[in-house]
């Protein structure tokens, strides 16, 4: 049975290894080639297109300059699409709110289930007013786009295109 559960466990990790594996990798800082500050706005980004080159390693600093949570992550469409039933279980769980992450609650809920801990390297989740920072090698050919997965905002057009030059 401990067997059973620690493979239950331990599938969608594996699972969405792959996938990220195919987007690019956390970069090193001191790889960075440059940096670029992405504002998120009430569902939209600033810049609306991101354009990159084959294994840059690019810095994001990412403002909240928006009334509502928003979320910055790199992703494809069907990954982005997968990971949306998770955004809403933290709506559903009161985690996000509005205009606030509940850090508190999402702390304690992520003992329960990892999911809820929010900690991926492709991805900031941020209340409004708040800084984040990620760093990203695109080392990978894959269609991306950034996104906010929050529950409505992919829906209403809230990505940015992440092209090769």
């Amino acid at each position: 049975m401990r067997l059973f559960l620690l493979i239950v466990f331990l599938i969608p990790n594996i699972v969405f290894a792959g996938p990220m594996m195919t987007i690019g990798e956390k970069g090193n800082i001191s790889e960075v080639t440059r940096t670029i500050t992405v504002k998120m706005y009430d569902n939209y980004y600033e810049p609306a297109q991101i354009n990159i080159k084959k294994n840059e390693t690019i810095k994001f600093i990412v403002l909240n300059v928006g009334e509502l949570v928003h979320e910055f992550n790199i992703a494809t469409k069907e990954m982005h699409i997968k990971h949306q039933p998770e955004m809403m279980m933290m709506v559903e769980n009161e985690i996000i709110l509005s205009d606030k992450v509940d850090k508190e609650k999402m702390k304690q809920m992520a003992k329960k289930n990892p999911a809820m801990a929010h900690s991926h390297s492709n991805s900031v989740l941020l209340s409004p007013g708040e800084k984040g920072e990620l760093v990203w090698k695109f080392n990978n050919k894959a269609k991306l786009e950034a996104a906010c997965n929050v529950p409505g905002h992919y829906q209403d057009g809230m990505i940015a295109k992440i092209s090769d030059i």
